[in-house]
């Protein structure tokens, strides 16, 4: 066989692996699902009213701000999804069956290649899911066109594919899954701090660099243009080029770890 054709062998038993696995083990899916559901129903039906009326400056309008909500919590549950990523590859590193593959004829990128794939095609059933959610409480996207809906699709998973390479890394450095999980936790806590809730100018003067100069707010802003015809601006390039940096940042920080010999 070629190397090509063993590579894709290898990284489809890898990726058959990672599923079954998920499937056998549901409840850190779920719990890390549950959480931008609750935030969802939390912020609509809790902060709903409130928000929608500080946000625009005029009355009580809950749908409104369902509408800005959602494509925030979509990225969030990216975010949030790639952490049982990081434990995954912390799993496999510490019960030693990484040392065990070591040893075998196979493809030594096709493990790591098995986790990205099943973790990106994770984000996209939790993304999924929660924007299933989001339509039974409300949300409407009635103005987009199908290349619109597309585009949309695309960052989505093109981000999920950047945040899995960096939480892949973050699972190969770490000592043991708790570690792994502490570490990616800024995965799902650089939301909090962008446009995902409310806009940045509504945020502090001091404030705003920090939530404007950071990859969520970006893809949020140009997500947020392309379902709700929204100004997306000079977001659209940020996007995109943040995603681009973080793959290649984390591809190669996850390839040198891996490829370093055990101590």
């Amino acid at each position: 066989m070629s190397s090509l054709s063993l590579a894709v062998r290898d990284s489809s038993t890898m990726l058959r692996r990672n599923l079954l696995h998920a499937r056998r083990y549901p409840s850190l899916t779920l719990n890390l699902l549950l959480t931008p559901v609750v935030l969802l129903l939390l912020f609509v039906y809790i902060f709903g009213d409130v928000m929608s009326a500080g946000i625009g400056g005029g009355g009580a309008d809950r749908s409104d701000y369902i509408a800005y909500l959602v494509p925030g919590l979509l990225l969030m549950t990216i975010g949030g999804t790639t952490i049982g990523t990081a434990v995954s590859v912390s799993m496999d590193m510490t019960e030693g069956i990484i040392a065990r593959f070591r040893t075998m004829a196979i493809h030594r990128p096709s493990v790591l290649i098995g986790h990205v794939v099943g973790s990106v095609l994770q984000c996209v059933m939790t993304v999924i899911l929660v924007g299933a959610v989001a339509v039974a409480i409300g949300f409407r996207s009635t103005d987009a066109t199908v290349l619109e809906w597309l585009a949309a699709f695309g960052l989505l998973v093109l981000f999920a594919l950047a945040l899995t390479w960096i939480a892949v890394g973050m699972g190969l450095i770490s000592p043991n899954p708790e570690a792994a999980s502490n570490n990616a936790m800024p995965l799902i806590f650089l939301p909090f701090i962008s446009s995902a809730f409310v806009p940045v100018d509504a945020m502090p003067g001091w404030f705003q660099p920090i939530a404007e100069y950071q990859p969520f707010t970006p893809a949020i802003e140009t997500l947020r243009g392309l379902l709700l015809g929204t100004e997306i601006g000079h977001n659209g390039w940020l996007a995109l080029a943040w995603s681009l940096a973080l793959t290649a940042l984390g591809y190669f920080w996850s390839k040198a770890s891996f490829s370093r010999d055990p101590k």
